[in-house]
């Protein structure tokens, strides 16, 4: 297996990448295709004392900012980390991409380097949502759509049951769209409409409309909003934790589970091969969980289960 991951990406890259492809191959024997300025890349694992046989360097002697136009910065820096991983992604070379940079380049490369999965309207991502029962759930969308269509919503569950399924191994994953409340007919337009395409769609377990104080019990696996909805409640999320932590609760059991190192990343649902998106703070543990995310995505074959759903639609 081969993954490939842009070691320029991220507020403190390229030591926390390098510091987590360490401690990835410390238990590995896959091969790791590190995108980046090679001689610094060279001159950091020799300083950490790591070398190895799965480990490849790939020179890149360009770097994507954060603030970079997207489109246009793919095009004007071929030579980027971000445009050579997805070079190396769309010819085969590498299995799956990840980085903790630019993320509006790294859906932009999604989209036009490996296409969407043929009968996708639009890909997603989503977050993965600690439960009180100590599970774990997934939202989606929660920030590549803001404005969305009922269908896409219908097609976000279907993304998101797959992904509950075959990644956090949930058996029957139970499908819910966020409203206002649970009965049906409430919400606004976006929600009355997508509602129904739901209750009828026979490739997920819909049990109904949940509100926002049932987003971390048990009440579903799979919770389907916009992404202007999802984006306001990752942030928030974020935001509940930051102030667990200055009370002191970060190890809380619960409130521990929060943290987005113990994720790594999010995948890119509905393109034709595994890209992973980290967070831009992203430490070494982070960079090291991104990829084992990657490696669960090329081992269960993920995208192939996707497309192989969608072709039976």
């Amino acid at each position: 297996m081969n993954i490939g991951i842009d070691m320029m990406g991220g507020d403190f890259a390229p030591l926390e990448a390098v510091k987590g492809v360490k401690q990835y191959l410390t238990n590995s024997d896959n091969n790791i295709f590190c995108i980046g300025d090679e001689t610094q890349l060279k001159q950091l694992f020799q300083e950490h004392g790591f070398s190895s046989p799965f480990l490849h360097l790939v020179h890149a002697p360009e770097v994507i900012g954060y603030h970079e136009h997207p489109t246009k910065v793919l095009i004007e820096k071929p030579n980027s980390s971000i445009a050579i991983g997805f070079k190396l992604l769309a010819t085969g070379e590498i299995d799956a991409f990840l980085s903790a940079g630019n993320t509006g380049a790294m859906l932009v490369g999604a989209m036009f380097s490996i296409k969407p999965i043929s009968g996708v309207l639009r890909p997603t991502i989503a977050t993965l949502l600690p439960k009180l029962n100590g599970q774990t759930g997934i939202l989606v969308d929660v920030g590549l759509n803001a404005d969305c269509k009922p269908e896409q919503l219908n097609q976000f569950g279907i993304l998101g049951n797959l992904y509950a399924k075959h990644i956090l191994n949930i058996p029957d994953p139970s499908v819910a769209l966020l409203n206002m409340g649970e009965e049906e007919g409430k919400g606004n337009a976006l929600a009355q409409a997508t509602y129904p395409l739901l209750k009828d769609n026979t490739a997920i377990r819909f049990i109904g409309n949940v509100e926002g104080r049932d987003v971390f019990n048990d009440k579903a696996d799979v919770i389907v909003c916009d992404g202007f909805t999802g984006n306001v409640i990752l942030k928030t999320a974020e935001a509940m934790y930051d102030a667990a932590k200055h009370q002191n609760l970060e190890n809380d059991s619960f409130f521990g589970r929060f943290h987005f190192e113990n994720y790594g990343g999010t995948p890119v649902l509905g393109v034709n091969k595994p890209v992973i998106i980290g967070h831009g703070i992203s430490n070494a543990k982070a960079f090291s969980n991104m990829i084992a995310l990657g490696e669960k995505l090329v081992t269960t074959k993920f995208c192939n289960i996707i497309t192989s759903n969608f072709a039976n639609l």
